[in-house]
């Protein structure tokens, strides 16, 4: 069968750029069409394989991620019936979230299919007996779970560590991991850095060396470690940082002979979520979970579009869910793995990021290491920034949010729906360090706007 190429000289990439700068009739070629990202890349206006560094070699199965379901535990009951009823209806992992560790955990878990689910237990407290009890029921069910235990995550949030009867919270974690074998326990909240501002080589980056301090203080680790990652709507950049994190981290964890891939559990950023026109946010949903599926999510926890001002209710949640019913049986995501391989583009920015993260991760390391530069207010500082430029070119409307500093709906009301409050919560309280903040960008226009409503 004949070649259709063979009919066409191949072209390279200076002559495509020189029939560029020819169109643009005098115009500057990097002025006019590359454009600077805030993790100071340049992007270009195409890619070629003249330039092509070569692939990454990742693999990432798109057709595994696993579609979950939040759940905060406050009834039992009420919990255990919501989880039956999500997995019903095409949950295929549940993350409860538990702050009482005398929540009865065979009576939360009852009837449901845990041999045939992944399940998630985010603790807003360290109990080795609690870690205990679920990993009795791991073994005896047969169950794949996960335990989100993230000290230095509560100690970057809350500004102070978990309260423990040990000495400290890495001698409690050495204490459970000798105590359990049959589920993991250690996880990476990279989700704060993003929700504060931190820009994608600094997510990365502070993601690896919040992981490493785990390396260093903790005896074993066993299990694969999850890294709970938000996802913006900078569609491609967004592939690309999940993959430059899984390429450095399988690089780092190699050195600690640690086998296991990381556990990517990834959810939709709140950062620029919004008040106002609601179900714009369904979009911006939809793309960050396209983002996260292309980039190897492990599982994937949508945000339901009302989830500012909304307390947990059926119909965000199942409207959650069947977006990722929708582009995972719907949409074939589920028939295809390694998506993004032969993108000359996603490559790129997969190797400029990885390449700007590591620098950045070997400079933290080489000045005390992570935990240092958090007790030491640099972390806080330098995210600041990021979060202070972004917010800037959301301000003069360089940054849109169409519905809010575009576009705006005037006649929106909002004041009478509010069952939660939307902005940030300032909890006074004697912390260890100051904590990082995380607030979306729309939050001073949204406080102007409720103001001035009637």
């Amino acid at each position: 069968m004949k070649n259709l190429f063979d009919d066409f000289n191949p072209i390279s990439s200076k002559q495509w750029k020189q029939k560029i700068q020819f169109e643009l009739n005098g115009a500057d070629y990097n002025e006019t069409l590359i454009w600077n990202s805030p993790e100071d890349i340049q992007v270009k206006p195409f890619y070629h394989k003249d330039e092509f560094r070569g692939a990454s070699n990742l693999n990432t199965k798109a057709s595994e991620f696993k579609i979950c379901q939040n759940i905060f535990v406050h009834d039992l009951e009420k919990s255990n019936l919501r989880a039956i009823d999500s997995i019903n209806r095409g949950a295929e992992s549940i993350r409860f979230t538990i702050e009482n560790e005398n929540t009865d955990v065979a009576k939360l878990l009852e009837n449901i299919p845990l041999e045939k689910i992944t399940t998630y237990f985010n603790l807003a407290f360290i109990s080795i007996d609690f870690v205990k009890k679920i990993n009795d029921i791991a073994k005896r069910k047969n169950a794949t779970i996960f335990c989100t235990l993230d000290p230095i995550g509560q100690l970057a949030k809350e500004g102070n560590w978990f309260t423990t009867k040990e000495k400290n919270n890495f001698e409690t974690l050495n204490l459970i991991s000798a105590a359990t074998t049959n589920l993991s326990f250690i996880s990476i909240n990279g989700g704060l850095y993003q929700n504060a501002g931190a820009n994608m080589v600094q997510q990365i980056a502070y993601c690896l060396a919040h992981a490493n301090e785990y390396f260093n203080r903790i005896t074993n680790i066993n299990n694969p470690i999850v890294f709970e990652i938000s996802v913006g709507t900078n569609y491609f950049f967004e592939i690309a940082k999940l993959r430059a994190f899984r390429l450095l981290f399988n690089l780092i964890a190699k050195e600690y002979n640690h086998e296991f891939d990381c556990h990517l559990l990834v959810s939709p950023s709140k950062r620029n979520k919004t008040l106002y026109d609601y179900n714009v946010n369904m979009l911006r949903t939809t793309t960050e979970c396209m983002s996260a599926i292309l980039g190897g999510a492990d599982t994937i926890a949508n945000l339901p579009y009302d989830t500012l001002y909304h307390k947990d209710n059926e119909f965000g949640d199942r409207i959650a869910r069947n977006q990722l019913l929708i582009l995972k049986h719907e949409s074939y995501f589920d028939k295809v793995n390694n998506p993004a391989d032969g993108s000359y583009y996603i490559e790129n920015l997969t190797h400029q990021l990885a390449e700007k993260a590591l620098t950045l991760f070997k400079d933290i390391e080489a000045n005390g290491g992570f935990l240092k530069q958090i007790n030491n207010g640099i972390i806080k500082r330098k995210i600041q920034e990021s979060a202070d430029k972004e917010q800037e070119l959301f301000d003069t409307g360089k940054e849109i949010l169409l519905g809010t500093n575009k576009y705006p709906n005037k006649k929106d009301r909002m004041k009478d729906d509010l069952e939660l409050f939307p902005f940030v919560k300032i909890k006074p309280r004697k912390t260890l360090i100051t904590p990082l903040i995380e607030k979306r960008l729309a939050e001073k226009l949204e406080q102007e706007r409720l103001k001035e409503e009637n």
